[in-house]
């Protein structure tokens, strides 16, 4: 827990989103920060002179950038707007937080590797991705570290909470829907609580503060290999459903944007460095499922 005898100010972009949400939830439990939280209509990171303009207003320390475009199929026909903020404003906010001295914690996304791979991805594996979401993201990593060396970029995979529209919430809402559904059975990933990411990237912020230099890029996702269709079966039997799940290979289910087929991510890197342990998939979904029960 930080001593309570400095204040320093963390900003947190797309406030709304799913992690920015499971960071507000954990703010109180850090008592030496001011934290300000901005949705994209309050703060839209592309627009560099509003960006400007609240870091100069309220002194930030520390930038989590969670804003982003995220409309993985939407963005192959919105290639433009994809690029704006997911690279563009990213390197601008990156740009900022070096004029200011305020240290970026940036999240991107498995969707830069693409998906060739056979074992788990390592920060310096080869990327490459396989649609306009994975591109833009992959562009933002790098205008980010040119801007702004000492950012800090986490990324992660599968992101899931009780806020927003996820994997898990629409699973759910089938289950009660339908009596049969079906998933693609040949993708490989890990899911990512994002309350387990909130409070992993709050364990960088502390380590920062304490005088420890992180930079550069780290993996994050809990412990373990599954499908799609193996987390839908593992959600589908806590919550007792009867609804039939019939897996079936990528082919068999278009989409717009091309998805990676294996995008599971190597987390030593990160374990080693922050001595920390990661919670293996099933635990955190058990986590979550409750609280989406409780509501």
């Amino acid at each position: 827990m930080p001593s309570q005898n400095f204040t320093e100010n963390i900003l947190v972009t797309g406030a709304n989103g799913q992690l920015a949400n499971e960071i507000k939830i954990i703010a109180d439990h850090y008592p030496g920060y001011k934290f300000f939280f901005t949705t994209k209509e309050e703060l839209p990171i592309e627009n560099s002179e509003a960006v400007k303009s609240v870091f100069e207003k309220n002194k930030i320390d520390y930038c989590i950038n969670c804003a982003a475009y995220t409309a993985v199929d939407k963005a192959e026909s919105e290639k433009e707007k994809a690029f704006l903020i997911n690279a563009d404003a990213v390197g601008n906010l990156a740009n900022i937080c070096n004029t200011f001295q305020a240290k970026l914690i940036h999240i991107s996304t498995d969707y830069v590797y693409d998906g060739s791979s056979n074992i788990p991805l390592k920060e310096d594996s080869k990327t490459g991705s396989v649609n306009i979401y994975g591109e833009s993201k992959l562009k933002g990593e790098e205008l980010t570290l040119e801007k702004n060396p000492s950012a800090l970029i986490i990324r992660t995979s599968w992101v899931y909470s009780s806020f927003g529209n996820n994997f898990v919430k629409t699973m759910l809402r089938l289950f009660k829907e339908k009596t049969e559904i079906s998933v693609v059975s040949d993708q490989y990933g890990s899911p990512t609580y994002a309350a387990d990411l909130a409070t992993t990237i709050m364990t960088f912020v502390e380590r920062i503060q304490q005088g420890e230099e992180w930079s550069g890029i780290f993996n994050y996702c809990n412990e373990g290999i599954i499908t799609w269709y193996q987390f839908a079966e593992e959600i589908k039997s806590l919550i007792n459903s009867k609804c039939l799940i019939n897996p079936i290979p990528t082919s068999s289910y278009k989409t717009t944007a091309k998805r990676p087929q294996y995008s599971v991510l190597d987390t030593s890197k990160i374990k080693q460095a922050l001595q920390i342990p990661i919670p293996v998939w099933k635990e955190s979904l058990k986590k979550c499922m409750e609280i989406l029960d409780a509501v």
